[in-house]
């Protein structure tokens, strides 16, 4: 009988130890989904590592004229990047190209201006400027 209050113990306290492990794995993984959600949520954060030149400029515009597109597209860029896939900087340009290419004629503002004697100046200025 002995034998047996021995062996219903050890039982009993691998049992104890299964439970606790089994807390603290469910502990973890409440934690990591906490974190995991958290970067779903501000994707402009995790984009804010990448984005360089005038890429912000490029997003805002391409908001403004593609709301919901551009919206999926921060969400799939936040997420490439958190999970590594995506790494260095994105420029403006590229980001541009990406729009386009994804079929999004997003417009940005052009202007050419001409430096001239340490002032700016438009084309148009310019040409006013020589027929004067």
């Amino acid at each position: 009988m002995k034998g047996g209050k021995k062996e219903v113990a050890k039982e009993e306290e691998l049992e104890l130890l299964r439970r606790r492990r089994m807390t603290e794995l469910m502990k973890r993984l409440r934690i990591k989904e906490g974190e995991d959600k958290g970067k779903a949520e501000d994707p402009k954060k995790i984009l804010r590592r990448i984005m360089t030149d005038r890429a912000w400029e490029v997003l805002k515009v391409a908001e403004s004229q593609y709301p919901e597109a551009t919206r999926r597209v921060e969400e799939r860029l936040a997420h490439l990047v958190s999970k590594g896939e995506l790494e260095g900087p994105i420029l403006g340009g590229q980001l541009l190209w990406f729009f386009r290419h994804s079929g999004m004629n997003v417009r940005l503002e052009t202007r050419i201006r001409i430096l001239k004697h340490g002032k700016l100046k438009t084309v148009g200025e310019q040409l006013r400027g020589i027929s004067d």
